[in-house]
């Protein structure tokens, strides 16, 4: 049967970025598939050479994997399901020796039951989490929103994410989820800024040096290098920042953007949240309303003498005024 990522990623060796059921669940899928035999004992022969096939052909896509190079854990899940499936197309089927496993796979498709919705597997834990906003999970530290400070979330570990949940006194039915990609090994932090927008409106100065906010999209730290150059201008970004929820994160972007690229990089120029909200405003705002002209006017509404610009007239109407009243 096709192995999956996760499936293809079960062959690694144990990492803490690897699941350590995954080979269970290669496992399940391959005996799944072994012929229904007559009795107990021919079924587990047809599943131990089944599972004897697995272990030489992981055996040998690994010392494929030794002289290659892989950067990330993404890039290694993916060199081993194109591995897989060429495997598929050099082993002949067990009982048909004329076909190759992808053959017989490409043959059988159209017999296959619709796959069922994936199962949300995961291993859940409960966590603290600290004054600085952050919760342990795996030896590793990831950032939750500040207001849940002191309370108890639950942490829900997949095979390539974290799932961090909670702000609800009952944690069954959460309020906000909080989600970073799950870090390899230990001692590492994963942060997320927008976990601290609330802190800086009442802390603006943590923007100077706080950790998290290293991690914000370049046209924001652009926007903080001008404004914390002078005095007051931790407040103006936290108020800047404060839009990020209402607004949007991709709307506050490119309203910075437009704006930096107004100013001309200057640190002299004045940036206000009001600026940013405006610029917002103009960008999201519909297309004007058609004009009456060209909407059709009832003939009830047809003016006798169309409006003319010409400020003449008045002068010619306190002319006929000042003359009526002399000759009377």
């Amino acid at each position: 049967p096709p192995l999956t990522k996760s499936g293809a990623a079960s062959c690694a060796p144990s990492t803490h970025a690897l699941p350590p059921c995954a080979h269970t669940t290669c496992s399940t899928r391959i005996s799944a598939t072994s012929p229904a035999g007559g009795g107990g004992r021919a079924t587990s022969v047809s599943q131990g050479v089944v599972e004897k096939n697995v272990q030489d052909a992981r055996r040998r896509i690994w010392l494929d994997a030794k002289t290659q190079r892989f950067n990330t854990f993404e890039a290694l899940n993916a060199w081993l399901a194109d591995r897989c499936r060429a495997q598929w197309e050099e082993i002949r089927h067990p009982e048909h020796k004329s076909f190759t496993v992808a053959e017989m796979l490409e043959q059988e498709q159209a017999h296959l039951m619709p796959m069922p919705t994936a199962f949300d597997g995961y291993v859940e834990t409960l966590c603290r989490v600290s004054s600085t906003c952050l919760v342990v999970v795996d030896g590793n530290r990831y950032s939750v929103p500040c207001e849940w400070v002191r309370q108890r979330v639950s942490a829900r570990v997949y095979t390539e994410r974290i799932e961090i949940v909670g702000g609800a006194d009952d944690l069954a039915s959460p309020t906000r989820r909080a989600i970073h990609a799950r870090l390899a090994n230990r001692g590492r932090t994963a942060y997320d800024w927008q976990h601290y927008i609330p802190l800086v409106q009442r802390k603006p100065g943590a923007l100077r040096n706080g950790a998290p906010f290293a991690e914000m999209p370049s046209p924001l730290k652009a926007l903080s290098g001008q404004l914390l150059r002078r005095d007051g201008g931790d407040r103006i970004m936290a108020q800047v920042l404060s839009v990020v929820p209402v607004a949007g994160l991709e709307a506050v972007l490119v309203a910075v953007e437009l704006m930096l690229e107004g100013t001309g990089g200057k640190s002299g120029v004045m940036v206000s949240a009001e600026h940013v909200v405006n610029v917002i405003s103009r960008i999201s705002a519909g297309p004007p309303p058609p004009s009456l002209m060209n909407a059709g006017v009832p003939a009830s509404m047809t003016l006798a003498e169309p409006p003319r610009a010409d400020t003449a007239r008045y002068d010619r109407l306190r002319s006929e005024v000042h003359a009526g009243a002399d000759h009377a």
